[in-house]
Parts: C-alpha cells; sequence; structure tokens
C-alpha cells in the first residue's frame, strides 16, 4: 500500500495509452515518485474554458440581516468577534467563507454604541451601504460617513476601526480578495489599538479624505501622485444615482451613453490614476430600466451583485432567480449573466432595478488572461 498522494488509473480510452502491466507499474513509479504525467489530466488542467468551482447562489437579504441581528445579542464585537463579519459560502467551495475562489463577501452588523477595534491588514477592502446611517469607519484616523448606496474603498496595510453613534443597530456588506490573498500565499494582518480617541469618535459629513479628493475632476496638487488605492474613501450615493438617471435621460433623448440599451453603468475609479478603485477588485454600478432585459455576457474571473432597489429576475448559467433589495448572488468565471428589470416606483426610488457589483477583474487584467462575450439575443 503506497502513502502518496498521487493516484494514477490506466484506462481504456482512445486519448490514452494501451493499458498493458508495464503500463501500471510505471504509473505505479510515478505515484512512488510523485509524478504525474500530463496525458492523464490534461482535461481537467487545461479545458477550453473556464470551468469555476464556485457555484451561481443567491443569499436572501432578509435572511442575512435577521442572522446578523441574533448574531448582534450573542457574539461581542472585540477580540475573538473581531469585527462581528459573517460571510457568504458558496455551497460548492468546501465549506470555506467564499463567495467565490477570489472574493469575500460578508454582512457586518454593529450594535448602537459599539466600537469595532482598529486592524489592518493586506488584503484590500470596501463597504457598501444598502441601507441605513449612522456608523462611521475610522481609516487612518479620519472618521468617514457611511449612508445608504455610499461606496467605501480601503486598499490594504490602512487601519482602519468603526463606530455606531446612532440609536439603532446597522449593517452592511464588506468585501475582500481574502481568498486570492490566502491562496497566492501574501496575506499579512495586525492587531491595532482597542479603543478610538475622542477626535475619531466625531461624526463629520465629510471625511478629510473627502474633502481633498471629493470634487469631481479637480485633484489636490499637494497630494498628486499615484496610488495603488483610491485616496477617496467615501463615493456619495447623490452622485452615483445623479450619473445613472443622467445615462438613461441621455438616452432617452437619442444620445449615447448606456452600455446597451435601458442599462446604465457606472464604475467607480481612483482619481489618482483613472484606473480601478483597487488593486485587486472592480466595482461598479448597474441600473436596468424596468422591462429592459441585458444581453447574456461571459467574463472570465468572479462578481458578486447586490440588489440596492427594484426587483427583478437574475439568471446565471443554468440558475435562475428572483431578487429584490438587499439579495446578494455569484456569478462564477465564464458563466452567462442576463438581468431582468420588474422595478416599478413600489419598490425602486429610481423607477429601476439597480445593482452594485463587484468583481476580480484587475487580476485578470494584469495578468493578461481577461475576456469577455456578449451573447446576441433575437
Amino acid at each position: 500500500m503506497s502513502d502518496s498522494p498521487v493516484t494514477l488509473t490506466a484506462e481504456d480510452r482512445p486519448d490514452q495509452p494501451p493499458v498493458t502491466p508495464e503500463l501500471e507499474d510505471l504509473y505505479r513509479g510515478f505515484e512512488k515518485a510523485l509524478l504525474v504525467p500530463l496525458w492523464t489530466r490534461i482535461g481537467d488542467l487545461m479545458p477550453p474554458h473556464p470551468r469555476s468551482k464556485a457555484r451561481p447562489y443567491r443569499w436572501e437579504w432578509k435572511t442575512l440581516v435577521d442572522l446578523a441581528a441574533r448574531s448582534g445579542d450573542l457574539v461581542p464585537v472585540g477580540r475573538g468577534g473581531e469585527r462581528r463579519a459573517i460571510a457568504l459560502a458558496n455551497p460548492s467551495l468546501g465549506g470555506r467563507p467564499y463567495a467565490t475562489p477570489t472574493l469575500w463577501a460578508a454582512i457586518q452588523y454593529l450594535m448602537p454604541g459599539e466600537n469595532a477595534p482598529e486592524h489592518r491588514h493586506t488584503q484590500n477592502a470596501f463597504r457598501f451601504v444598502v441601507e441605513g446611517e449612522g456608523v462611521w469607519t475610522v481609516v487612518e484616523r479620519d472618521p468617514v460617513p457611511m449612508r445608504r448606496g455610499d461606496f467605501l474603498p480601503q486598499a490594504g496595510m490602512n487601519w482602519h476601526a468603526h463606530h455606531n453613534a446612532a440609536g439603532a443597530p446597522m449593517a452592511w456588506i464588506d468585501g475582500l480578495d481574502i481568498p486570492f490573498q490566502y491562496d497566492v500565499e501574501g496575506q499579512f494582518f495586525d492587531f491595532g489599538r482597542d479603543e478610538l480617541t475622542e477626535p475619531e469618535h466625531a461624526t463629520p459629513d465629510r471625511s478629510r479624505a473627502e474633502r481633498l479628493w471629493g470634487h469631481p475632476g479637480l485633484a489636490p496638487v499637494s497630494r498628486l501622485r499615484p496610488n495603488a488605492g483610491s485616496p477617496l474613501l467615501r463615493y456619495r450615493w447623490e452622485d452615483t444615482d445623479a450619473a445613472l438617471a443622467d445615462q438613461l435621460e441621455l438616452e432617452r433623448e437619442g444620445y449615447p451613453g448606456t452600455v446597451e440599451p435601458g442599462h446604465a453603468l457606472v464604475r467607480y475609479t481612483n482619481p489618482t490614476t483613472a484606473q480601478d478603485v483597487l488593486p485587486t477588485i472592480r466595482a461598479q454600478f448597474h441600473r436596468v430600466r424596468s422591462g429592459t432585459q441585458t444581453a447574456p455576457r461571459r467574463e472570465t474571473g468572479s462578481s458578486v451583485y447586490q440588489v440596492f432597489d427594484g426587483s427583478g429576475r437574475v439568471s446565471v448559467g443554468d440558475a435562475s432567480w428572483s431578487v429584490q433589495r438587499g439579495d446578494l448572488f455569484v456569478v462564477p468565471s465564464w458563466m452567462p449573466l442576463s438581468i431582468t428589470s420588474e422595478a416599478s416606483a413600489s419598490d425602486s426610488d429610481s423607477g429601476g432595478l439597480d445593482l452594485f457589483q463587484f468583481s476580480d477583474t484587475p487580476i485578470f487584467t494584469k495578468l493578461g488572461l481577461y475576456r469577455s462575450q456578449v451573447e446576441e439575443t433575437r
């Protein structure tokens, strides 16, 4: 009995060598020497197109919030309960807390008056708020307000903490590149202070970062140098909403602006580079006009979507779901995604289906592995 982790089976198939006692003996030699001949594995290692280990899956927001609220009563937010973040676990990734093979997504829940202790890590991160307000994230001692629709990026190795200054709990989603950094074995993590100072408990309407960088098309010359992650720590919903509305209005007037009929799309960018807002994460926001169905689209790399407003139907590969505010769903690599908006004035402030998206596209782009394909519809 061999204790080798390599197991080879001689198979009588057209693309394999004839099965003989000599071949069996050769394979036992390979196993003992920890060798794997490519002809036995090429179909797995080099398929004709990506075959993701992840499954399309949807998580309902109402379930996530209910479980997070119960955790708020039972789990301390301090060390050991670090952040009270509850991660989405894709059902085909072996129970790992991974939404996709490269992306982490979690709901985080902070009770009134609580502080989430300071830490930092190499993982790039962001926060996106689907509902509520009253929490300030404190990045490098700069308090940043978090409100509905705001997108808050946080590049790796910045000290950060949170405090809830409101009289009610607040939940939001975190996105990080934890699975990617874990698998390439490049991650670092440091604990910071347990307590915030009095100035860090402030509740300014605008952070210092926003006062410097939050002016469209204008950059502070004193800080004008490329940054790997965006120095703007809060992208306000008011600006995102206006940009999406203007695209659809231009389309109605007969001018270009949308990516396809009835589909407005904006990308959050780093004002120092005009590139993606984080080195490993692309963040975008979609608005699909009611009654519109988007063309099926495939791309290498994976995405996580959260419904911000409205309702509709989403198809990912062979899976299909009805979605509403707060629901999250996963689009694995090279699986076609199509979205049908069923939004109305009763469930959407904009009247359309609004979706926040984050993906690992920057990794694939930098490695020269990014591809996309839009299927023709009739």
